[in-house]
């Protein structure tokens, strides 16, 4: 059947991007990830549709857009609670859902979270660059067009009459994480941590951060106390990679967590956000709280195993 006109974007919201798991492999040549910055969301919602996991889905971000099937389709909204209604009529989240050709999905706006993901049976139907079909908005390629949505926009889907036998699956409701406006991530320390002093590390572990409006994308500002490095040393170090969950003190003693759109950094990591929280990164919005607790490397290696495990047993049932 091949790509099929699937959904037309009547009103784009503020940010609705196409995403997919991420590219991987180019960070030497400046490009980053990208991808889904809640990447548990965004692949559930493709299993719950009959996808596979590392399928493209749109990332909507706080005011989602409004939206009409052109044919009938099967489609999961996941992630961050935007209230989702189908024709104005309140529709469930985390299950799959069957959207009849006309139907008209829109948000009535953020009640828990920051982005949610829509998954389509049939994915996207995008141009896949370096491995992926993720939207890279400052250097503008991947998605469409290497842009936000807007007005007009037309989805395709491969072959969307195939996926619509797997209406009705659902996430265990253990499965399904909650996003509190005041979060607690589990960091391992550094790896610049010795440039900063004993008090302040426990300024930082031991004190309440805020998500401030200069966040996006490329990382999460927070302000706080300061955490300053230091006396003796440079305000910034030699650049160097870095990966989404590290965080960053520059010149004015606020963290930063980087997020998926860059590769390197110059400034001291006091810590890095640990593999199996990283998840909870993508829903923290401006006037979120953060307190960051220290794990040892073990602790977080079972973290990881211990939420793959979980997951495996609670797959998307009937």
């Amino acid at each position: 059947m091949g790509a099929v006109e699937t959904l037309e974007i009547l009103a784009p919201g503020p940010l609705t991007t196409v995403q997919d798991r991420g590219r991987f492999g180019f960070g030497r040549y400046g490009v980053p990830p990208s991808g889904a910055v809640d990447s548990f969301s965004l692949r559930k919602g493709n299993l719950l549709v009959g996808n596979a996991e590392n399928e493209a889905s749109l990332e909507i971000t706080i005011i989602g857009p409004k939206i009409v099937a052109l044919i009938d389709t099967l489609i999961a909204i996941t992630g961050a609670d935007l209230q989702p209604k189908v024709n104005k009529i309140p529709l469930e989240m985390w299950r799959s859902q069957l959207l009849k050709k006309g139907d008209v999905l829109s948000f009535k706006g953020p009640k828990s979270g920051c982005r949610a993901y829509l998954a389509i049976g049939g994915g996207i139907s995008v141009q896949n660059i370096m491995g992926s079909k993720s939207t890279n908005l400052a250097a503008q390629f991947g998605g469409l067009d290497g842009r936000p949505l807007r007005k007009g926009d037309i989805i395709s889907s491969d072959s969307p009459a195939r996926y619509l036998k797997a209406v009705g699956r659902s996430l265990d409701k253990h499965l399904i994480p909650s996003y509190a406006k005041d979060q607690v991530l589990r960091v391992i320390s550094g790896p610049q941590d010795d440039h900063f002093s004993t008090k302040a590390k426990e300024i930082f572990f031991g004190s309440p951060f805020r998500v401030t409006p200069q966040s996006d994308r490329t990382g999460i500002r927070l302000a706080g106390p300061h955490i300053e490095a230091k006396k003796n040393l440079k305000e910034s170090i030699i650049s160097e990679g870095v990966v989404p969950g590290t965080i960053q003190i520059p010149g004015d003693a606020q963290p930063i967590i980087i997020l998926a759109e860059t590769v390197t950094g110059g400034y001291r990591k006091v810590a890095t956000v640990i593999s199996a929280d990283l998840p909870l990164l993508g829903q923290l919005k401006p006037g979120d709280t953060v307190n960051f607790r220290k794990v040892s490397m073990d602790k977080a290696y079972q973290a990881v195993q211990v939420g793959s495990a979980f997951q495996a047993l609670g797959a998307c049932t009937k």
